[in-house]
């Protein structure tokens, strides 16, 4: 009884807290580029008692839309998701399989709707054929639908990503008939950003992780060096509109040095 008295009041407040918080964000202001860590989906399934970790990732996977409609109210124009890590292809195969199959189903949703340009980001050579296919094709046929651009970040890894970017920008050199010592004096960080997955993109201006962990798992290593984070308690799945937007008035909130 107690605890659906709780929930009557939350369902009759939280409205207002919404508006309220609305009434205070001004859109022209909120970041431009937001990256998302979607995490605690098994977690979320584990405290609904007999739910699957597959029921978990699958109701996470339903939330993705609902989440993009946000971002798009907000006037955020780019929105980096991360959907699977490198670490996560080494789970078993029977969590892992189905795992696939509705992240590919998500992506199949987002091509669907014709909403959002689609991007994959990640080392997608260790990926199923059939899931790098799907992606590689929804980047082709979201190319140029719409201003907004999903960046959908799967095999992916920080450490992986910076690696193959310096691997491709030595490559490049040898293409171009460098020396080994013209590729070594010529290193930088713009060039070695020319080469990340997110190359001719901006930072992101926010990271956000839901779960409560608060640490970036190596999300963007190179490109948050400068970012705002938030990091939120509730589950992805449970993840509300009225949390999306205290992420928002925090990142107003603050004044960024840019690492000064």
């Amino acid at each position: 009884m107690i605890a659906f008295v709780k929930r009557t009041i939350k369902a009759l407040l939280f409205p207002l807290y919404e508006r309220r918080l609305l009434s205070h964000l001004n859109f022209e202001e909120t970041p431009h580029h937001v990256g998302i860590i979607l995490d605690g989906n098994r977690r979320w399934a584990k405290s609904t008692l007999a739910a699957s970790p597959e029921h978990g990732h699958r109701k996470g996977a339903e939330k993705i839309v609902e989440v993009l409609q946000w971002c798009e109210e907000a006037n955020v124009n780019i929105i980096t998701l991360w959907l699977l890590s490198t670490d996560n292809l080494n789970r078993p195969a029977e969590e892992l399989d189905p795992l696939l199959k509705i992240i590919g189903a998500a992506i199949d949703r987002l091509v669907e709707l014709k909403m959002w340009e689609i991007r994959p980001l990640g080392a997608l050579d260790l990926l199923p054929p059939w899931l790098h296919e799907k992606l590689k094709n929804a980047e082709k046929v979201s190319k140029g639908v719409t201003p907004i651009v999903v960046n959908v970040a799967i095999g992916y890894g920080g450490r992986r990503e910076i690696v193959d970017a310096v691997r491709n920008y030595i490559r490049t050199g040898i293409n171009e008939g460098k020396s080994a010592d013209e590729i070594a004096d010529q290193i930088s960080s713009d060039e070695i950003g020319k080469h990340l997955y997110t190359a001719g993109l901006p930072d992101p201006d926010l990271v956000i992780r839901t779960s409560g962990e608060q640490r970036l798992s190596g999300f963007l290593l190179w490109q948050s060096a400068h970012s705002e984070f938030y990091f939120c308690e509730a589950y992805w799945p449970d993840f509300r509109r009225v949390d999306f937007l205290r992420a928002l008035r925090a990142y107003s909130q603050r004044h960024r040095r840019y690492g000064a």
